[in-house]
Parts: C-alpha cells; sequence; structure tokens
C-alpha cells in the first residue's frame, strides 16, 4: 500500500518506519527541509531505541522516503497519516492551525479518493471540521479517520509493531476495512482493531492519557499523605498493584509526570470539558497535584539545608521525562532546576541523552557533566530525577569520595534506604519514613 506521513515528529516517525517494515511504500513529509535533508542522510533527530535500524533498513530497500514535497506524496499515496504537532495554547487548549493547514494542502493536491487518517492527538469534533477543510478545497471523494496511537516513549517500535489494540474511528465501511488490512500484520497474535465511530476514537485517546495521568498523580498524593502520617509508601503500592482490579502499572510516585502527552492531553480534555459547560474536578485536581509535585521536592532540599541553598552545589541525575527518551517537554527537571538557579544554587547535570536537549533550554546556567560520577563533584546533594538504569545501582563508595555531604534526594525511590544509611548517607525519598 502506498502511504504518506506528514509531520515527522516521534509518531510519524514510527509510524513511517514501522509501516514501511510491514512492506509498504511509505514516503514522510515534513515542510523543515533541515530535518527533511538530514532524516535523508539517516540521520534521526529523537532518541527513541530501535528506531534507527528501522529507518535505516526501509530506507535501503527503498520503502522508506522522506520529502517536503507534500503534493507529491499526497498523488502518490492512498492513504495519508496526520501526524503534526497540536501544541497547548494559555488556555489549556489544542493548537490545531498544523492541523487544518495540512488538511487544507491535502484538499488542493487530490487527484483521486484518498483516506485521510487523523494520527495527531485532537480534540473531538476535530475530525469533522479537517473533512471541512478539505470539502473546501476539492470535489474528489474522500474519507476521515481517526487512528490514535498508544505509543509509549522509550518503547514506540515495540508498541507499534506489537500493539494492545488499534482504535480505527471511521464513520463508513471502505476505510474502516482499508485500515484493518493495513493494521493486520501487526495484530496476527489476536489484538483486537477496534471499530468505533470518529468521535469515540478521539474521546479513547484522551480518556487513556488522563486516566493514566490521575493513577500517577493519585499515588504522589498517597505518598504525600504517607510522609505526613509515618507510613511507607512503597509497601502501600505494592498492596494496591497485587489487587486484581488496579494492578503494577503506573503506580510509582515521584515527583511528577511530563512529556508531550500526558500534561497536553489532561488540559485539553479539561478544555474541552470547559467548552461544553462541564468542569473536569478529578483531572482539575490530577494536573495541580502533577504541578506541585516538583515544588515538593525542592522545598525537601531546601529543608534539609535549614532554608538555605545560595551557594549550595547539586549534582542532578536525569533531565528527560522518563527513561529511553531525550525528550524534555514539560520535564519535571526543569522545573526542579529553574526553582533551585532561582534560589541561588550551583548546578551540575547529567542524562545519557538528553544532555543537548538540556543545553538548549539552560544554556550555560548549570554544568553538564561528562558522567554521572563527575556530576557530583563537591556536591552538596545527589538528586535523582529520571529512573535511567545506568543510575539505579552505582557505586555508592566512589560517590563518597566525590561528594562534600553525603545527601541523595530520591526522586524516583529507586534506592533501598536502609542501605544507603548504613553507607553513612542522608536518605530523602517520595513517601518513604
Amino acid at each position: 500500500m502506498n502511504i504518506a506521513v506528514i509531520g515527522t515528529g516521534y509518531v510519524g516517525l514510527v509510524a513511517g518506519g514501522c509501516f514501511a517494515e510491514s512492506g509498504n511504500d511509505v514516503v514522510c513529509v515534513d515542510n523543515n527541509a533541515e530535518k527533511i535533508a538530514n532524516l535523508q542522510k539517516g540521520i534521526i533527530p529523537i532518541y527513541e531505541p530501535g528506531l534507527p535500524e528501522v529507518i535505516e533498513r526501509n530506507m535501503r530497500d527503498e520503502r522508506l522516503s522522506f520529502t517536503t514535497d507534500l503534493p507529491a506524496a499526497v498523488k502518490k499515496s492512498l492513504v495519508i497519516f496526520l501526524s503534526v504537532g497540536t501544541p497547548t495554547t494559555p488556555s489549556g487548549a489544542a493548537d490545531l492551525s498544523a492541523v487544518f493547514a495540512v488538511a487544507s494542502a491535502i484538499g488542493k493536491a487530490m487527484d483521486r479518493y484518498k483516506v485521510i487518517v487523523t494520527k495527531s492527538t485532537v480534540p473531538v469534533g476535530t475530525s469533522e471540521k479537517i473533512r471541512d477543510a478539505i470539502r473546501k478545497e476539492t470535489k474528489l471523494p474522500f474519507d476521515v479517520v481517526s487512528n490514535p496511537e498508544f505509543l509509549k516513549q522509550g518503547a514506540a517500535v515495540e508498541d507499534f509493531m506489537k500493539p494492545d489494540r488499534v482504535v480505527v474511528g471511521a464513520d463508513d465501511v471502505r476505510p474502516a476495512e482499508i485500515l484493518r488490512d493495513l493494521y493486520a500484520p501487526f495484530v496476527r497474535t489476536g489484538s483486537p482493531v477496534l471499530i468505533v465511530d470518529v468521535r469515540t476514537a478521539e474521546m479513547l485517546k484522551y480518556a487513556a492519557n488522563s486516566f493514566l495521568a490521575a493513577r500517577i498523580s493519585f499515588m504522589n498524593e498517597i505518598a504525600n499523605l504517607c510522609e505526613v502520617v509515618g507510613a511507607d509508601v512503597d509497601m502501600v503500592r505494592k498492596g494496591l498493584a497485587s489487587d486484581s482490579r488496579i494492578g503494577p502499572a503506573f503506580l510509582f510516585p515521584g515527583v511528577g509526570y511530563g512529556g508531550s502527552c500526558f500534561p497536553k492531553d489532561t488540559r485539553a480534555l479539561m478544555e474541552t470539558g470547559r467548552e461544553h459547560g462541564y468542569c473536569m474536578r478529578i483531572l482539575e485536581a490530577v494536573d495541580a497535584t502533577n504541578t506541585e509535585q516538583s515544588s515538593r521536592f525542592v522545598e525537601r532540599v531546601k529543608r534539609h539545608f535549614a532554608e538555605d541553598i545560595a551557594g549550595k552545589h547539586f549534582g542532578v541525575w536525569g533531565l528527560a521525562f522518563k527513561p529511553r527518551t531525550n525528550d524534555m517537554r514539560d520535564a519535571p527537571s526543569i522545573k526542579i532546576i529553574e526553582q533551585l538557579l532561582a534560589a541561588g544554587a550551583a548546578i551540575s547535570v547529567y542524562d545519557p541523552e538528553a544532555m543537548e536537549e538540556g543545553k538548549r533550554i539552560f544554556g550555560s546556567r548549570v554544568k553538564f557533566a561528562l558522567s554521572n560520577y563527575a556530576c557530583l563533584e563537591g556536591a552538596d546533594a545527589l538528586l535523582l530525577v529520571t529512573e535511567w538504569q545506568a543510575f539505579r545501582n552505582p557505586n555508592f563508595e566512589r560517590m563518597k569520595t566525590m561528594m562534600r555531604q553525603f545527601v541523595i534526594f530520591d526522586g524516583r525511590n529507586i534506592y533501598d534506604p536502609e542501605h544507603l544509611r548504613e553507607m553513612g548517607f542522608t536518605y530523602y525519598g517520595i513517601g518513604r519514613r
């Protein structure tokens, strides 16, 4: 099948690469000429395990190509995926300007029947507006389908190749069957292809991300209360996880969620509620709890140092919002570091993949260390912010030879408090005694 994917961000690149991997001819389109030139050379702008190999293999076999020529890509393809960004506006709503601009361009370029598939996360009712934008430009037949993605950054290729489910929102049988055929290689083990109406598919994406965000904020609330009453959140978490009605996923307390999905999608769903006269009270609390969680972490640091951290030197491990990605969008590390800098602290940072993005955000205001150990030279404390695998079992004796004070603030609860205290460290976790 001939496919065009418009937008070469996380979703577009993964979708394009994986569709080509299953034998389709795929052209990925972007209006950023420099980005396309780099992709044509095999230079991937994001860190996503497994993706470079998929792209290199399919470019070599001439199933995958990259271009800035949107009209040519549209004319060549039967199915066209919209994977452009939908950033948050100041009100919390999704900015759909890029989506509608691409829709108009598709309408102008069409030469025969097309299936236009919305991969971008968009509010309920957007597909109808996309349909209207295309109809203004052409009298040719087409269908608009919603096909939300459910990819985890850091495991996106595996998620795409082996999905839990595929959701297709279509108001007609023909495009639904085309999408079912397209996804058939990915669901051979029995994962369902859910055919629903377009508005339901649009809502499902927001509902899924908002529910997962709610689980994280709920556990952070429980962790905060555990600190006050003297309970151990780790044991609470294990008790909840062993309940078959609840399960273990997304129950780890920490410094808050970030990334391109959870913050944006919860706020967009709240805004959709407001537009329709309905207050999403649970999501308002979810968002507020998440916003406060990073500040609570900083307040814990300040309390240890008697509210005076001016001149103190902190080593920060982790910049990305989660492991296995270089994405720092809405990352808790940004809020934490900015608050520490504002209080006069000196910061050294290290992240296995997000250093370049960190330099773009912080510039010369922080020191970028060559390794996690170098980050601790003369440090008054270590702040663990992202739970990269490389940080899980460090050489604590070596760390003591570098640090000025032996203090660890574990923002992800990955260390054993008793073990660290026996080694002479002062340890602070999230919701731990």
